[in-house]
């Protein structure tokens, strides 16, 4: 999967644009939740061997959340690495140079949209139904 696929399918799907925040780094993006304003998904080009992979030249990666626990797992998979500028505990990143499946990315992409969605507080609920 490159980039261009994925923002489309966060568009049409999600509904969310990609938002090119620093004029300084044109090629980085991030996807963000309408409401609450968190990030999901950070795309941008990194140095090969800033990621430890061979060749010369830059790669790009989208950095998405998926917990601890989750990261562990999705690490085995191929093209998926620590997570680069970001928390690599609770972060990922993944290869947008059709390394990692589009299964993988997809499924991370829902988690990571899933884990910083805006929750309702507690008694929320209950207090709207009063």
């Amino acid at each position: 999967m490159q980039k261009e696929e994925l923002l489309a399918y966060a568009a049409e799907t999600l509904g969310d644009e990609a938002e090119y925040l620093w004029e300084r780094l044109p090629d980085c993006c991030v996807l963000r939740h309408a409401q609450n304003g968190k990030w999901y998904a950070v795309m941008m080009p990194v140095a090969r061997r800033k990621l430890g992979l061979a060749g010369d030249g830059k790669v790009t990666v989208v950095n998405f959340k998926c917990g601890p626990i989750l990261s562990g797992s999705y690490r085995e998979k191929p093209g998926v690495l620590p997570a680069y500028h970001m928390s690599r505990a609770n972060w990922v990143s993944v290869l947008l140079d059709g390394t990692a499946s589009r299964e993988t990315v997809l499924e991370l992409l829902g988690i990571s949209y899933d884990l910083t969605r805006q929750m309702p507080r507690r008694g929320a609920k209950a207090k709207a139904g009063e």
